[in-house]
């Protein structure tokens, strides 16, 4: 693409500029603010489903198993399709005198036909599904994972159609109904949690066999039945804002002349994208159910079998990781987004280029920080998701374990995310298939060169190291492709804040270390005897952390910590003062 000369560029007004800045500012806080408080209550409702069903048990991993399935296909539409091709075309959309409320209206009603026609069709394929997604499961096993996915597999729809409002939410500027919506989704969910509890009581550790001997129809409806109903109120409670557009939309049928060829050309590779992205994983993820098997063939005894990761918690580990970028990341790109999308549309690569640089820059003040408290933290927050079994310590380090191996991929992987929705924003979608393909097809090369010659047992540490040596690979690549294509976006001073934010990180981390470990959270004592100790010494410790890494920012003149804490410190003054 050809930069727009600077003669002819228009000069914003600063106003305008600052008007920007400000109302960016307010929504990515009200997007982060949404994020944690869900997050929050997705932490609260997996450390209780783990209570009720174990982590590294029997149970646990079909149903993860099955409840996997529509959290991918939501994760290729959100992160796919929705979010990256539609937002640039319903913000152009917009600029028409109805404000895109026709395009809209056909859009919805589209895309809500070809979901629930999809849906129906995974819902009737679900005992194949799990048969083909599963490694050496035992009839019974299979038995328990299908009754499993016609229970979960619903939720494809809901998923589709929260994904789609909310881009459209989005593109007119209401970023919070988005990220708050989750609320309720977790709020259901603990409720049947905390309702099946009290109906057959938490988890003992017991063999295998007898967990799928004691298993009846009732607890499945109650504990998959939950899960889907709060998916269900996820989509509905984003109804009133999108009523709230006053764009008046209604199911409408006819959609030629919506420029769906160029759309779809589009969408065309971002599907492809996140198709081969999301198989890959659902691969990957066949190889470390072969765990749950093994920890009924190998294991001499529960708390052997205790000690055996399976895709529970490898996915559990995958989250906790994520959470950075879900909170922070997520929120901050989301806004830049648009404002990239409008730049390239313009022709403006300074604007463009800029808004690059500062967003990986403001990424590395809470990206470091969190690095080093995982890593520090670990144990005591593997305790967090291991139960309240007599083996809830030795499932505790397996998560832990997993934790270390992941912590590591966590900036790379922000940044590589970031620097894709560089090119899409550019509606570009080839360059992010070529790379999410490579990915795909190292992780899966590597899986399954290594996964005979590695210890069943053993699958899910394999799987989390693989992950983190990709996240290096696609970052060097993206990072290559965006300076070819669009020029520097300020590597050097996007590098020096890294490093600056990472030597702040590991002061913090030295002082969590000394603080945690006389507290037992290394040797299985007080912080490890309990979830409300593992929560206690997660608090204290994490506190400690934090305000150890402020204080070496400010000492290290970390300018970028100011942009991020901005929105956080503007926000409580004005409480401060109307209080």
């Amino acid at each position: 693409m050809t930069e727009t000369p600077q003669a002819e560029q228009a000069t914003p007004d600063p106003k305008d500029a600052s008007r920007s800045r400000s109302l960016a500012a307010k929504a990515s806080a009200l997007m982060a603010a949404g994020t944690i408080v869900s997050r929050v209550l997705g932490f609260v409702r997996s450390s209780l489903l783990f209570v009720a069903i174990g982590s590294t048990a029997l149970v646990s991993d079909v149903f993860e198993s099955a409840n996997t399935i529509p959290n991918v296909i939501y994760m290729l539409l959100a992160g796919g399709v929705f979010n990256v091709v539609l937002v640039p075309q319903i913000i152009k959309q917009a600029k028409k005198a109805d404000r895109g409320a026709d395009y809209t209206s056909r859009l919805i009603t589209l895309a809500a036909i070809i979901i629930g026609a999809f849906t129906i069709a995974l819902t009737f394929l679900a005992a194949p599904i799990i048969e083909a997604l599963t490694l050496g499961w035992s009839e019974p096993k299979l038995a328990l994972g299908t009754a499993f996915a016609f229970w979960t597999l619903p939720q494809i729809f809901f998923y589709g159609m929260y994904a789609i409002i909310g881009q459209v939410l989005n593109a007119h500027g209401r970023f919070g109904a988005y990220m708050w919506a989750p609320v309720a989704n977790n709020v259901i969910a603990i409720g049947f949690i905390l309702f099946y509890m009290a109906t057959f009581g938490a988890y003992v550790a017991i063999p295998d066999a007898e967990q799928l001997a004691q298993w009846t129809t009732t607890h499945t409806i109650i504990l998959a039945g939950g899960h889907t109903l709060g998916i269900v109120a996820q989509a509905v409670v984003l109804l009133w804002p999108l009523k709230r557009l006053g764009l008046g939309l209604k199911p409408k049928f006819g959609w030629k002349g919506m420029g769906l060829r160029h759309t779809g050309r589009l969408a065309g590779f971002t599907i492809v994208t996140m198709v081969v992205g999301n198989v890959s994983n659902l691969m990957i993820n066949r190889l470390v159910t072969g765990a749950t098997e093994a920890r009924s063939e190998i294991s001499g005894t529960v708390a052997e079998g205790a000690s055996i990761p399976g895709l529970q918690a490898l996915n559990i580990t995958q989250l906790i990781t994520v959470l950075p970028h879900s909170v922070f990341v997520l929120s901050i790109a989301t806004v830049l987004f648009n404002h990239l999308a409008r730049a390239m549309q313009e022709q403006d690569m300074d604007t463009a280029r800029r808004t690059t640089g500062s967003g990986l820059r403001t990424f590395a003040v809470p990206m470091m920080i969190s690095v080093v408290g995982v890593i520090v933290l670990a144990p005591p927050i593997g305790r967090l998701f291991a139960g309240s079994a007599e083996t809830a310590v030795i499932s505790a380090h397996a998560i832990a374990q997993i934790l270390l191996l992941l912590a590591l991929g966590m900036p790379l992987r922000s940044a590589h995310f970031y620097l894709l929705r560089v090119f899409y924003a550019a509606e570009n979608a080839m360059i992010p298939m070529i790379v999410q393909i490579g990915a795909a097809a190292v992780s899966l090369g590597l899986s399954y060169g290594l996964a005979p010659i590695m210890p069943i047992e053993n699958m899910a540490y394999l799987i989390a190291l693989i992950f983190t040596v990709v996240h290096v690979l696609q970052l060097a690549l993206t990072h290559i492709l965006v300076k070819r294509f669009f020029g520097d976006y300020g590597v050097k001073h996007v590098l020096s804040t890294y490093i600056r934010t990472g030597w702040a990180a590991i002061a913090a981390g030295v002082f969590g270390f000394a603080l945690l470990y006389p507290l037992g959270g290394y040797t299985g004592g007080w912080a490890m005897s309990s979830i409300v100790n593992a929560v206690i010494a997660c608090g204290l410790v994490g506190s400690v952390m934090v305000v150890v890494y402020l204080v070496a920012c400010r000492i290290l003149d970390v300018s970028e910590l100011n942009q991020f804490l901005n929105p956080i410190t503007k926000r409580l003054k004005r409480k401060t003062n109307t209080g």
